[in-house]
């Protein structure tokens, strides 16, 4: 059952923003206004879905009582029960809209994300798969709208990815990537294989939402600073100028380089960019970990050493372990064509394992 008072308190603060922001109850200052605008748009599609629901279970008490009457002639019988078996069939539809938009927000899926790619075991056939992640990616992206910043990229002999740091920007990026992080595995003969064997290689994905200085607080003093000069592929250089930067957060030991601009101001700017997002996702994760301890049905942890995801090349499928999903449209997947699908079925099984955990508790 869905909780009456909640909903009529979220209609009437609804009506006291519009009422507010309208200049009914006086001029409100600037800041209020962004704030106030802000939370009712947030609130306007749950308040419409509300009203849809309401409209519906009114509309079939009448259609009821019409049917009790006994004024109703044959004709508005058989149309009052056509009527309601179809608002039956809508009202479950309506509640579950309502029940996924009442779920605890996730305060990082708004934000941007910092996505990083290692190549893990399988050698170079491991940096030639985390290549073509980074580029699955960057399509996915791309068909939404996102931009994509590469931040710092470390190249294989061959062509592949050792590491790649990319911030993704955009809607809702985070939300869309959260379950990205982990272990991905890949199945394939190796270009480099005369024999035909298949071999399994793997690379590292994690996604972490971009954290804003408000976010996390570092004190200057919590910072070792390391400035060196930048090198190449072999220890080639690639730079004149002492400009690469080493942070080391010592409080929590995360070590984060920069070396990819000529700027050493850059190279700072980027290499604390990426220590928030880590501090913040650590602390976002024991937070999670506290509250998810006696959740059975939880959809991956978001650590990245467990392997989520295997793209086996030979049968042409990809599997995502965590949600026993199997599509046969690998080339899809990797072309970011039909990765959303692989991502709105962990969203959808995420949301279904929290509603669960809810009635259980109610």
């Amino acid at each position: 059952m869905l909780p009456e008072d909640k909903l009529k308190l979220i209609l009437s603060r609804s009506e006291e923003l519009e009422a507010a922001m309208s200049g009914a109850m006086g001029e409100v200052a600037p800041d209020d206004f962004v704030r106030m605008s802000r939370e009712y748009s947030e609130l306007k599609p749950l308040v419409e879905v509300i009203g849809k629901f309401q409209s519906a279970r009114k509309e079939l008490a009448d259609l009821e009582d019409m049917l009790k009457s006994p004024d109703t002639d044959a004709e508005m019988r058989e149309m009052a029960e056509l009527e309601i078996e179809e608002l039956t069939a809508r009202l479950p539809d309506l509640e579950h809209s309502i029940k996924l938009q009442l779920l605890p927000k996730d305060d990082a899926d708004e934000k941007n994300a910092i996505l990083e790619i290692r190549a893990g075991t399988g050698g170079e056939e491991a940096a030639l798969f985390a290549g073509d992640l980074y580029r699955m990616y960057q399509r996915y992206a791309e068909s939404l709208g996102w931009k994509c910043e590469t931040m710092s990229l470390s190249e294989s002999d061959l062509g592949g990815i050792k590491e790649v740091i990319v911030k993704v920007t955009g809607r809702n990026v985070f939300a869309n990537l959260k379950f990205e992080s982990g272990v991905h595995r890949v199945q394939r003969v190796p270009e480099t294989e005369t024999g035909g064997r298949i071999h399994t290689s793997a690379a590292t994905v994690a996604v972490l939402p971009e954290a804003e200085e408000v976010d996390v607080q570092i004190a200057d003093s919590d910072l070792r600073i390391d400035i060196f000069r930048a090198s190449g592929p072999g220890g080639q250089s690639v730079n004149t100028t002492d400009s690469a930067v080493r942070i080391t957060h010592l409080p929590t030991g995360i070590v984060v380089q920069q070396q990819d601009e000529k700027s050493q101001h850059k190279n700072k700017a980027k290499a604390m960019s990426v220590l928030r997002s880590r501090i913040y996702e650590a602390e976002r994760a024991a937070r999670a970990a506290e509250r998810s301890a006696a959740r059975k049905g939880q959809v991956g942890s978001g650590d990245r050493s467990e392997r989520i995801r295997t793209y086996n090349f030979p049968q042409g499928r990809v599997t995502d372990h965590r949600i026993n999903l199997t599509l046969y449209k690998l080339d899809k997947v990797l072309a970011g064509e039909a990765l959303h699908e692989v991502i709105e079925a962990l969203i959808a099984e995420d949301q279904a394992a929290q509603l669960a955990e809810i009635e259980g508790e109610s």
